[in-house]
C-alpha cells in the first residue's frame, strides 16, 4: 500500500492494524508528521511554550532542523551567502518526509522564494507571508500592525521574497531595543519573562494607540507567540503569528477524513 497522490509525496491516513504492504520512501526514517521547521544556529535563550522551537507548542508532531551557521546577525540582513545552507536544509527535510517546510524566524522570509523554488513541497518560511491574507480580511484603508524583533530587517526585498509588492498598509514597531526583550536578540541566555511580557504588551498598546486605523496585529518574531493571547486581550484585535501559519500549513498537508452521524 503506497499512500501516494503525486510527486512522490505520501498522503493519507492509516491504522496500525491495516492489512496491507506499506511502502516508505528511502531516506524517510521518521513518519507521522507533516511540518518540518528550519531554525537558527547559535541562538541561546529560553524557548517558552508557544515559541516555534518549543515542541510542546503543538498538538501535532513537527520536526526541527538547524540551518548551520545561520546566526541572527546574518539572517536579519538576509546575508545572501546563507542561501545555500537554507536550501540544503530544506532539501534534507523534504528527503526525510516533510510535506511542508516552515521557518522559525521571520527573517527567513529573505529566503522564502529561493527555498520554495528549490523543493517540491510547499514552503512558508516567515510569518510575514500572512500579510496579504490579513489585509484581505480588513476594510479598505485599514492597516496591519506588526511587532518585530528588528525593524531594520523589514526590508522591501524581504517583503518581495514573501510575495508582497506593497507594504504601505503595514505599520511596524520595533522591539529589539527594549531592555529585556533585547536579551533574545543578544542571545544572553536568560530573560525575565514577566518583564518581556510587559514590554511586548505595552508596545502593542502603543502601536494601536498611535495608529487607530489598525485592524489586526501580526507578530513577526517566533519568540512572540507565547504572549499572543495577552496581546490580543490588551488591544482587542485579531493577532496572527507563526503558530497560526504553521497550524494552517499542517492542516493543509495532514487532512483527516471526517466521521460522524447523518
Amino acid at each position: 500500500m503506497k499512500l501516494n497522490s503525486y510527486n512522490n509525496s505520501h498522503y493519507g491516513c492509516i491504522q496500525s492494524n491495516t492489512d496491507a504492504t506499506i511502502e516508505m520512501t528511502k531516506g524517510q526514517y521518521v513518519s507521522g508528521y507533516s511540518v518540518g521547521i528550519l531554525f537558527l544556529d547559535e541562538c541561546w535563550y529560553p524557548t517558552l511554550p508557544g515559541n516555534v522551537a518549543n515542541l510542546s507548542t503543538y498538538d501535532f508532531p513537527v520536526v526541527l532542523k538547524v540551518v548551520p551557521n545561520c546566526t541572527q546577525d546574518r539572517i536579519h540582513v538576509g546575508d545572501p551567502t546563507l542561501a545555500d545552507d537554507v536550501v540544503d536544509a530544506a532539501k534534507q527535510l523534504e528527503a526525510e518526509g516533510a510535506r511542508v517546510i516552515c521557518g522559525a524566524c521571520g527573517f527567513f522570509g529573505n529566503f522564502q522564494k529561493v527555498a520554495a523554488d528549490a523543493v517540491d513541497i510547499p514552503v512558508f518560511m516567515s510569518s510575514v507571508i500572512q500579510l496579504p491574507w490579513i489585509k484581505t480580511g480588513l476594510k479598505d484603508g485599514q492597516q496591519v500592525g506588526m511587532l518585530t524583533a528588528d525593524s531594520n530587517g523589514m526590508t522591501s526585498p524581504l517583503y518581495r521574497s514573501c510575495g508582497i509588492d506593497n507594504e504601505d498598509y503595514v505599520v511596524v514597531k520595533n522591539l529589539g531595543d527594549l531592555p529585556e526583550f533585547s536579551a533574545i536578540i543578544e542571545s544572553r541566555g536568560r530573560f525575565n519573562n514577566g518583564l518581556v511580557r510587559q514590554e511586548v504588551i505595552q508596545a502593542a498598546k502603543e502601536l494601536v494607540d498611535e495608529n487607530p486605523n489598525i485592524g489586526a496585529i501580526l507578530l513577526e518574531c517566533s519568540d512572540l507567540p507565547p504572549y499572543a493571547a495577552e496581546i490580543q486581550q490588551a488591544v482587542g484585535l485579531p493577532v496572527f503569528d507563526f503558530i497560526t501559519m504553521i497550524r494552517w500549513a499542517h492542516m493543509a498537508t495532514a487532512q483527516k477524513p471526517y466521521m460522524g452521524f447523518i
